[in-house]
This record gives C-alpha cells, structure tokens and sequence, in this order.
C-alpha cells in the first residue's frame, strides 16, 4: 500500500460477506469463493460514512480488510514471564506451580511494565478490545489491580480494556467480597474465578451461589475458569446450571475454557447445549493454551485433544468467542497478542471455516458480543472507522502474510512500526 493511501479517507477492498452491511439502496455484490466481497469504503471523522460495492469494470482490490478485533480473554499480569518462571514439563500443575512462585515478586511497576508491552502489541497489531483475568488473591493481588487500573485509564479511547477478578470460589463468600464488587462496579469489572473437577459438593455449591448473587446484587457479569480439564466432561457447567436454578441471575455469564465438554457424547452434549442456551450462557474457547496443557503425557503423543466444542455449541445457539489466554507465561510460551496469528494457529484446531458467518464470528462479531461492546465488528454505515487492511485477495494471504498489514483507528492509520512488532 502507498503512503497516499495511508493518509486517505477511503480505499477500495475485498471485506467479508458476513461482515458487510449495505444501505437499501445497493445491490447485494458478487463474493469469492472464499466469501469476499469488493466494497468502496469512505469515512469522516473516524466515522465510515459511507460502503457501498464496486462494479465489475472498477479496478479489483489488492487489499482485504477487516474490522479491528477483539480478545476476549487474556492474562496481562503474568503475560512474558516464561523466560523467569517456565513450566518446562508443560502440564497443568507445573504451570499452577510457576504461577504461584512469580506471583511472588508481582510489584507494580513490574506489572505495569509488562502490561504496557502487551497492550503496545495489541493495539499496533489490531485489537480494539481485550478481557483481562487478573490472579486476585495472594501478595501479589493488589499490586496486579493497581496496575492493570493505570492501564485501563491510560489505553481508554484506543484500546478498551476489561477486567476480571480471578479468585478463588471460596473468596465470593467472605468478608473482602463486597468491597471486591464496590472495586469491580467502578471500572465496569467482571466476577471470576475456576471452577475445576477436583472442585464438588455442597460448599463448593454454596461458593458459586454465593457469587452470583453477589453478581446480581451489583450487576456485575461473570466470566468463569471453567472445565479446563482433560476429564469429568462438564461437570463445572452442569454444577453451575444446578446453581442457577436456584440463583438465577440478570446478568451475562460467559463460560472459558469448556473443554472437557468435547469429552461428552454426542447427544449428551447436545442436550447440554440446548440448557446451556436456555440459561444464556455464553463461551470461550481456548484452543491454543487447551492443545499445549490438556491430555498431555510424557511419553505419547496425545490423540484427542480436548477443547470447546464450538461448533455443536453454535449450533445448539450457544455463542462462542475465540480467544488468546496466554502469552509467553508458565501457561503458554507462545502467543503474541496478535489477532490474525491467533486466527492461523486456531483454525487448523478447531477446523473453523473464516468465510463461514459461523467460522468467523469466533474471532469477530461472537467476541464482540460477549465482551458487551457497542460496536458488533460489522462494516457499515456509522460504523467506527477501526480497520485492519491486509495486502492481498484471500483468505490464505490473510492468513499467511499476518505482519504485513495497516490499522485504521478511529479513522487515522497507525505508523507502519506498530504493525510488526
């Protein structure tokens, strides 16, 4: 793309069918096969103000953009600490053990500092959004509050940042609990925590109660650890299901992680899908932290890996985000909070299909959806004017060339160094 281009307020380009709005008074243009659709795009004042398709005797793009995207759930306080607290036998526990021990030299500006290298990353690379769990018990607690507030204020209008209280269960029962919620109600927080198959029975019933009614109470959304396992199939979301039909609550529940629902057979899971649906649950799937850390054994290969069954889930009408989680921490050495690299290295687990509507919304409009946001993703008139521009005319090129991109925000093209670093 030229520097002209850059500093223009328009651009011809190849946009997903799925992601395209046109006024009444346009045709409904030609796709791909691959589901694009060449658009004129023209904004004003960080405001696309008008979309309309370009006839076929206009010159063809050589560009496919995208609306900027959205992580629905990460980890900025632990993210790059692998390098000081690696978990070199990559399993769960080795992962909870490092955690642990970081955990103990949390300051604030050593989590400011990283936080901010994340958020440099995302924002260059072409995220607008992201949902970040914060490890909110232990002496480093406070210190990941402090700083993850600064850099909430600090990114507010570039890069929205939410942020989820990850405690344990038991903590939404004691006497911290309301003042947590006071704390979460100020910065448009969210209620966390993990709920396990080593975690049953009536006190761990009691603990999941307990927080929905205080979510309620204080019209705070949850977003739960949940299912995060290679065994039990569901049992947290059946435990939380139980829950609500004795605590129903108004306010959205989002459920991470739900891997071990793959583990269900076919109509079982099925059945689940359909309660799921019906208690509004909404999901986020993992896949890459999922492949790296479940089912793994020293000496095999594993053979299933288990993950969010997203597609029997959307079918069931259950919405289903994909998500980041972790970055280059004891959880995960890989990830670089880049959307589009997420997209490459989840598609070839979940077999998600980009010029689907339903292979898409993962990444895009479902992502939105479930952090609440104004703006759904979808190009149309009085759409934000917050783009991601790709050099090329597929999908593979997208996918492939992941570096080689521009970011539109609010109708003002990032310098080209943000893009690759």
């Amino acid at each position: 793309m030229s520097e002209a281009l850059h500093q223009s307020d328009s651009l011809q380009a190849w946009i997903p069918r799925g992601l395209l709005e046109l006024s009444h008074q346009h045709r409904v243009p030609a796709c791909t096969l691959e589901g694009l659709t060449p658009v004129q795009l023209h904004w004003h004042e960080g405001v696309l103000d008008d979309v309309r398709p370009l006839d076929e005797d206009q010159s063809s793009p050589e560009q496919v953009v995208l609306p900027r995207f959205v992580d629905a759930h990460v980890h900025l306080d632990k993210a790059f600490t692998w390098q000081d607290h690696p978990n070199l036998l990559g399993t769960y526990e080795g992962a909870l053990k490092a955690n642990l021990v970081e955990h103990q030299s949390r300051s604030t500006e050593v989590v400011l500092s990283r936080g901010e290298r994340a958020l440099q990353q995302a924002f260059g690379c072409g995220l607008r959004a992201v949902r970040s769990h914060i490890d909110s018990g232990g002496p480093g607690a406070e210190s990941s509050w402090e700083a993850l507030q600064v850099l909430q204020r600090r990114w507010r209008g570039r890069l929205g940042l939410q942020l989820v209280a990850l405690a344990p269960l038991a903590f939404w029962m004691s006497a911290e609990a309301e003042s947590m919620a006071e704390r979460l109600s100020t910065c448009g927080g969210l209620l966390g925590g993990v709920l396990d198959p080593s975690m049953s029975g009536p006190d761990v019933d009691q603990q999941l109660k307990a927080l929905l009614r205080l979510a309620d109470r204080h019209g705070l959304a949850v977003d739960l650890h949940i299912d995060e396992a290679d065994h039990a199939p569901a049992q947290g979301v059946k435990q939380l299901l139980r829950a609500l039909q004795i605590s129903p609550v108004a306010v959205p529940i989002t459920c991470s992680h739900a891997s071990s629902l793959a583990l269900l057979p076919q109509a079982a899971l099925q059945r689940l899908g359909e309660r799921m649906m019906s208690a509004n649950l909404q999901v986020i799937a993992l896949p890459l932290t999922n492949a790296w850390l479940l089912e793994r054994r020293s000496d095999i290969t594993p053979l299933k890996r288990p993950q969010a069954p997203i597609r029997q889930l959307q079918r069931s009408g259950v919405r289903v985000a994909v998500a980041g989680d972790n970055v280059a921490d004891p959880w995960f050495p890989c990830g670089d909070f880049d959307p589009l690299s997420l997209m490459a290295s989840a598609i070839p687990l979940t077999q998600l299909l980009p010029w689907q509507r339903l292979g898409l919304a993962p990444f895009t409009t479902a992502a939105a959806g479930v952090l609440g946001l104004p703006w759904d993703g979808v190009l149309r008139r009085g759409a934000p004017a917050d783009l991601m521009a790709v050099k090329g005319t597929s999908w593979s090129d997208v996918l492939r060339r992941s570096s080689s991109r521009r970011v539109l925000v609010q109708g003002q093209w990032l310098p080209s160094t943000f893009a690759t670093t």
